[in-house]
């Protein structure tokens, strides 16, 4: 008896981009039978850990698939059980939930997180900024800033908080207690220490200033306005790197020199908000490209990829273990991004 040679084809993957995302998130998926990984399949089938991700795009060669909510850990499958083709990508967790980020969180030396709920303008929220503890455990810290806007630690491990409302800087004693740092910074927004100890903080309706150790405050450099906020971070070229979204699709990652010459080091983002060096010089941008909403990684020759998809990404920050720890407008994800920060002496 002749049998008849099966027409199934067992789903090989040849690329999947990017290799990280959260929930919400979108995969692209490349390879060829990836609609067929069994019998009768009409469309592609695709997991995320235990979780079954919906299919935005789908046909043999090309799919594109949403990240689930739940979907865990790091393999992505696609096909049925018996049929299936296996990669690896990792999926963010949710370790917090119920706040409201404007800006970066940040991350002390011990792997504890400082996130703000922000408020909207004027709004003051029953508590300003949260810890969460490295069991993910969360509580308030501060209580009584309006508007809690740009976050940062000194070299000492000291939090400093912006306030938008109030346009002063307050640093924060551990035990939550409010000082006054400096004031009259306009529409205080994003705020981050150079390695000599002086902090840059930025107006969004315009001006960057610089204040030193001293508290001496001096107009660093002058930039187009920003609907929202100016992020910083420094690079390790020595530059200070701005974002500052505007209404524009196509918008810009400004750099400025020692002397607050300013000057375009990457642009094409869309909505480009939260920022952070890894170890290596590259820097990552919450924003999208090509309108993938993520976080892009820019290399130091200005050549951009989609490292991480997400949604409502507004701020990132790199925790010990290779981690990447991002929030969203209402989140804070943990991903093991497999990538070093860079940490300021």
């Amino acid at each position: 008896m002749a049998f008849r040679k099966s027409s199934e084809i067992r789903p090989q993957i040849s690329d999947v981009s990017p290799l990280a995302a959260i929930p919400g998130g979108e995969i692209t998926i490349r390879g060829k039978g990836l609609a067929n990984g069994a019998p009768h399949f009409t469309r592609a089938q695709v997991r995320m850990g235990n979780v079954a991700a919906s299919i935005v795009v789908g046909s043999d060669t090309f799919v594109i698939a949403r990240v689930p909510d739940g979907a865990a850990g790091s393999e992505l499958s696609v096909g049925s059980e018996q049929h299936s083709s296996v990669w690896t990508c990792e999926i963010g967790i949710p370790i917090a939930d119920g706040l409201h980020p404007v800006a970066n969180p940040v991350v002390d030396r011990e792997g504890n997180i400082f996130t703000t709920f922000s408020g909207s303008p004027g709004q003051k929220t029953p508590a300003s900024i949260y810890k969460i503890d490295t069991n993910y455990h969360s509580k308030p810290c501060v209580t009584d800033l309006m508007n809690a806007t740009g976050l940062a630690l000194d070299e000492q491990g000291v939090l400093y908080a912006s306030s938008r409302h109030e346009g002063v800087v307050y640093q924060i004693s551990p035990g939550g207690n409010m000082a006054v740092y400096v004031e009259g910074m306009g529409v205080a927004t994003g705020i981050v220490f150079d390695p000599d100890g002086n902090l840059y903080v930025g107006d969004r309706s315009g001006t960057v200033f610089k204040i030193s150790r001293q508290r001496q405050i001096y107009v660093f450099a002058t930039m187009e306005p920003s609907i929202a906020a100016y992020h910083l971070a420094f690079g390790p070229d020595g530059y200070l790197y701005v974002t500052g979204p505007t209404t524009s699709s196509f918008d810009t990652v400004h750099r400025i020199s020692s002397a607050g010459q300013v000057e375009v080091f990457y642009r094409g983002l869309g909505r480009p908000q939260g920022m952070a060096f890894d170890s290596k010089g590259n820097l990552y941008v919450s924003g999208s490209l090509g309108g993938r909403r993520g976080v892009v990684r820019v290399n130091s020759d200005a050549q951009g990829e989609l490292f991480l998809s997400g949604p409502q990404i507004v701020g990132l920050a790199f925790a010990p273990s290779k981690a990447m720890v991002l929030a969203t407008n209402n989140s804070i994800y943990r991903i093991h991004a497999g990538v070093d920060g860079r940490r300021i002496p």
